[in-house]
């Protein structure tokens, strides 16, 4: 097994099992090493630190699995991690019913950095962000297969991994039967479907069923705008909760269409308007119109997922800031969503506060809040807490 040794004063965050070493912590490389193999990663005095698999196309050179120098990288170890997280999910009681949905394993959460796998009844979605996993998906198929009932494996290939991490995975069913178009979910009494196969990340953003609770509870009676509202998760709870109106606005068709599809299956076409139009563009053209709301929910996708790119991210939420702000009547609600993992929650609150101050409007933070307990944030590795959620009161 080749051996990775680490630049001095590089060490510090491997030993604290941090799963991410990036080429600029090697100092070279000791043995042949191809992409995919196992490697055994060392500080520059040889004290060992851990074992992992390497990726020369990933700026993520290796990540790390096990942190016990005895215990190398093979289908026991997975099957290992892969029991821990699913007696996690059991232990929340998430997913347990037959049509429950739930992020079964979580990547660097669980301790296995490349691998997520969501729950949807008796299927499961796979995504694979890390080469060597791909090389090794067999070993996860077969643990995942013994440790959960299920009835089919379903691969989705996260977007422009290709280029990132070198692999070239073919989307379909890896086990099993194919899942049905109808494939349907129950969150707190409400009934979505699930388009596992063409639907935004693996058909479903498990991540916000607690905020979605929460929020639908603030809606009672209330005016609600859901912007980027994808298959209607914030807009059918604040509908089912007593909303006095609700508008979901999204950017594409196949969104729009599925949260439609949902509202009938909750009874609640009559509750929801839908439209199909640039979130932006729409929010403008209901500001000049001079349209109010008691409560704006801002859910946008991912704006940037590189550092480099912050900057230019946050410009866009500063555009949806200063429109929700506009559009929001005095003491009315505000809930603020940023899954980009890479901006920092005191870089959104402040950026929030200069929109707010821009604006002579006052702001009050009422619940800091992130992802659902299925989806865990490991101290070892921060970006795992990459959702924020803000519930504000506007003055």
């Amino acid at each position: 097994m080749a051996r990775i040794i680490l630049q001095p004063r590089k060490a510090r965050p491997f030993f604290h099992r941090h799963p991410w070493v990036f080429a600029g912590a090697i100092a070279r490389i000791e043995g042949h090493v191809a992409d995919g193999d196992p490697v055994a990663v060392y500080s520059h005095t040889g004290q060992f630190i851990a074992h992992g698999l390497y990726n020369s196309r990933s700026k993520i050179r290796v990540r790390l699995y096990s942190w016990e120098e005895g215990v190398e990288i093979g289908p026991a170890l997975f099957r290992q991690r892969l029991a821990q997280a699913v007696r996690l999910r059991q232990a929340l009681s998430y997913g347990e019913a037959p049509e429950g949905g739930c992020r079964l394993v979580f990547s660097e959460a669980d301790f296995l950095s490349g691998l997520v796998v969501d729950r949807y009844g008796p299927w499961l979605v796979m995504q694979l962000s890390a080469l060597g996993l791909a090389q090794r998906r067999e070993w996860l198929v077969e643990a995942l297969r013994d440790l959960v009932p299920l009835r089919g494996l379903y691969l989705r290939a996260e977007k422009g991994i290709g280029s990132l991490e070198g692999i070239e995975l073919a989307e379909g069913v890896l086990w099993g039967e194919p899942p049905p178009e109808d494939l349907t979910i129950v969150e707190d009494g409400l009934r979505f479907v699930v388009d596992i196969a063409a639907g935004q990340k693996t058909g479903f953003y498990l991540d916000q069923r607690e905020n979605r609770r929460r929020v639908g509870e603030l809606c009672r009676g209330q005016r609600v705008l859901d912007a980027f509202c994808y298959s209607g998760g914030f807009a059918l709870h604040a509908a089912r909760h007593g909303a006095a109106a609700v508008l979901g606005i999204d950017g594409s068709e196949a969104a729009i269409r599925l949260a439609q599809r949902n509202a009938v299956l909750n009874g609640l076409e009559a509750a929801v308007r839908w439209e199909c139009a640039d979130v932006f563009d729409r929010l403008t053209e209901l500001v000049r119109a001079g349209e109010r709301f008691d409560v704006v929910i801002l859910d946008p996708p991912k704006f940037a997922h590189r550092r480099q790119a912050v900057p230019e991210a946050l410009r866009g939420y500063h555009r949806l800031y200063r429109l929700a702000l506009r559009l929001l009547v005095p003491e009315g609600l505000l809930v603020c969503c940023c899954c980009t993992g890479v901006i920092l929650q005191e870089e959104l609150e402040q950026l929030l506060l200069e929109t707010a101050v821009a604006a002579r409007r006052d702001v009050h933070i009422l619940e800091r809040r992130g992802p659902a307990p299925d989806h865990p944030i490991a101290m070892t590795c921060p970006e795992t807490g990459y959702l924020k959620c803000l519930i504000c009161r506007v003055l």
